[in-house]
C-alpha cells in the first residue's frame, strides 16, 4: 500500500474540514453553509472563486503557468442524504436525518486539499475547482453546466470514494463506468369497494401486486443475459384502511441499463405487461417515464490521463480497473456529454477488511485517503498539461 505525503498542515487542515462538513451536512439545493465553508478555505488559499448563491456551485480558478495551456476541471459534490447516522463518530451529523452518507465530505476535503498543493506549486495547466450541489437529488451539474463556468474546460476529472477497493487503491477504467437511469412511475386506477364484497370491486392492491412480479420477467426472460439490466419498484402507495378495498395504485421504480437495446426492451415490456393487467382487470394502467440521467463513459485520452497520475500516486499495482460497469447512477455524466473526461474510484476500506455500502448509516472513510485523493487531482491537473495537448488518444464516447 501507497499512501503519498502531503506538506506542513495540509493533511490536518483536510481532515478538519472534511469533519466539518461530516458534522453539518445540507441536503441537495440546501448547501448553503457547505459553500460557504468552502469559500473560505478558497479565501485562505487566495484562490479566486464564483458562487452562484444558494442552490449553485462555487468554482475556484488556479491559474497555470502556461498561459497557452489547457483548462482542466475537477468535480467534488457538496450535498449529503436524508439519512439517520449511526456511525458512532466524534464528529457524527448534528443535522437530524441528514449524514454524508455517500462520501461527499470527504470529496471536498480531497479538491481542497488539491487546491492547496496547486496553490503551493502552481501547474502549467489551468485548474478549475469544481463544488457541485445537488448530485443526489437534482443532477446539480446541470447546473453547473449551465452557469457557464466551465465554458473553457478541455477535461474534466472527478472521484469517488468506495468500500469495492482497498485503501490506497484507485480504480481506473475506459468505456461505461455506470448505467444509464431512468425513472417510471405506474397509475393503477380500479374501482372502490367493501372489502367484504370484492366482486363489486376492481382492487388496485392486486394489480399493483402482479405488476411488481410480473415486471422482474423483463430482465428474467426478454433481455439478453450478457447485458447488465436491472428494473427495482421501490415505492408503492395503496389503500387507506383495511377493509376498503383500494380504488388507485401509484408505484415508482427505476431501470438501470448498459445499452440501448435493453433499456428499449424494457420500456416497451412495461407498456405490454401495463396494458395486458388493464384489459385482463378491467382497469385503467398508465405508465409514464420520469427523469433519467446518462451512462458516465469515460473518454479514451482523459482516461490515459487519469492512468499516469493514479501511477504516480499510488504505484502501478494498485491502480486497479472496473470488471463491469456499475448499475449505480452518477450525473457527472451530463458533464461528459460536453466535455471529455474520466471518473475514477478511490478506495477506502480499511485494514480491518470490513465492507460497509455507499448510503449506508454506517458509511465513514479511513481519512489516509484523503491524501490519496488530493495527490490524484494534483497529478491529474500536472499530466493534462501535456495530455491534452499531445496528439494520441481519442474522446469518442460511447453511448448506451
Amino acid at each position: 500500500m501507497t499512501i503519498p505525503a502531503l506538506p506542513g498542515d495540509t493533511f490536518r487542515r483536510m481532515v478538519d474540514l472534511r469533519r466539518h462538513f461530516h458534522r453539518h451536512p445540507e441536503l441537495s439545493f440546501e448547501e448553503i453553509e457547505t459553500a460557504r465553508a468552502i469559500m473560505t478555505e478558497l479565501d485562505r488559499l487566495e484562490i479566486p472563486y464564483e458562487y452562484g448563491g444558494a442552490g449553485g456551485g462555487v468554482v475556484g480558478r488556479l491559474a497555470g503557468t502556461d498561459r497557452q495551456g489547457p483548462t482542466v476541471a475537477l468535480r467534488a459534490e457538496m450535498d449529503a442524504l436524508p439519512c439517520s447516522e449511526r456511525t458512532a463518530l466524534p464528529f457524527a451529523s448534528e443535522a437530524p436525518n441528514r449524514m454524508h452518507a455517500c462520501g461527499h465530505d470527504a470529496h471536498m476535503a480531497m479538491l481542497l486539499g488539491a487546491a492547496a498543493l496547486l496553490r503551493a506549486s502552481p501547474a502549467a495547466a489551468t485548474a478549475l475547482l469544481v463544488f457541485q450541489p445537488a448530485e443526489e437529488r437534482g443532477n446539480g451539474s446541470l447546473v453547473m453546466m449551465r452557469s457557464g463556468l466551465l465554458a473553457r474546460a478541455e477535461a474534466i476529472f472527478a472521484g469517488h470514494v468506495t468500500h469495492h477497493y482497498e485503501l490506497g487503491e484507485i480504480m481506473v477504467s475506459r468505456g461505461t463506468i455506470t448505467a444509464r437511469a431512468d425513472r417510471f412511475t405506474i397509475r393503477v386506477r380500479g374501482r372502490g369497494g367493501h372489502g367484504a364484497r370484492p366482486h363489486e370491486a376492481i382492487d388496485a392492491v392486486v394489480i399493483a401486486g402482479i405488476l411488481i412480479t410480473t415486471v422482474q420477467t423483463l430482465v428474467s426472460r426478454t433481455i439478453n443475459p450478457a447485458f447488465p439490466s436491472v428494473v427495482t419498484i421501490g415505492s408503492v402507495r395503496a389503500g387507506s384502511a383495511p377493509n376498503i378495498i383500494a380504488e388507485d395504485a401509484v408505484l415508482e421504480g427505476t431501470i438501470r441499463t448498459t445499452r440501448a437495446e435493453a433499456r428499449q426492451q424494457i420500456v416497451d415490456g412495461l407498456h405490454r405487461i401495463a396494458n395486458a393487467l388493464a384489459h385482463l382487470h378491467n382497469a385503467e394502467i398508465a405508465v409514464t417515464m420520469g427523469e433519467w440521467s446518462p451512462p458516465v463513459v469515460n473518454s479514451d485520452r482523459e482516461t490515459a490521463i487519469a492512468h499516469r497520475a493514479a501511477q504516480h500516486v499510488v504505484g502501478p499495482d494498485a491502480v486497479v480497473e472496473q470488471e463491469y460497469p456499475s448499475m449505480g447512477a452518477e450525473d457527472f455524466s451530463y458533464y461528459l456529454h460536453e466535455i471529455p473526461g474520466c471518473y475514477v474510484r478511490i478506495g477506502t476500506r480499511g485494514s480491518d477488511g470490513e465492507y460497509i455500502p455507499l448510503h449506508s448509516p454506517r458509511f465513514d472513510v479511513d481519512e489516509q485517503a484523503l491524501k490519496v485523493g488530493a495527490r490524484f487531482y494534483e497529478r491529474v491537473v500536472r499530466e493534462a498539461a501535456t495530455g491534452l495537448t499531445s496528439a494520441g488518444g481519442a474522446n469518442a464516447a460511447e453511448t448506451a
